[in-house]
């Protein structure tokens, strides 16, 4: 690898582990997890103290797959809510990952606040 590839990676891995770092104090609360790909955007709402995953949503389930990535986002988020409105799950704690808080994951988390999801 390159000295160039070896620093984000170490980059990724220290922002990831500050953000569970700042997960873990407030762990009695279910964790918002998302996960970024080149494609899609996928998302799980996970209980850590039982270990199980309560709700999990990705692009690929969208009815309308038109658009930019951010507004595909912004749809995913709609169906978050709407899940989660079904099974009364009203807040959750944020895990972005190794991902910055910009362009589509600040959208989805953007729109899901703007559904009433407290985050």
């Amino acid at each position: 690898m390159t000295k160039e590839i070896k620093r984000k990676n170490q980059s990724k891995i220290r922002r990831a582990i500050r953000v569970r770092t700042k997960i873990k104090s407030v762990s009695n609360r279910l964790r918002l997890s998302v996960f970024r790909s080149h494609k899609y955007l996928y998302a799980q709402i996970i209980d850590d103290q039982k270990g199980h995953t309560l709700v999990s949503v990705s692009e690929k389930e969208l009815n309308n797959r038109k658009g930019t990535k951010t507004e595909r986002a912004v749809a995913l988020a709609q169906l978050l809510a709407q899940k989660c409105e079904k099974l009364n799950i009203k807040e959750a704690v944020f895990d972005r990952g190794p991902y910055q808080y910009h362009g589509r994951i600040k959208a989805f988390v953007e729109a899901l606040r703007k559904e009433g999801f407290k985050i």
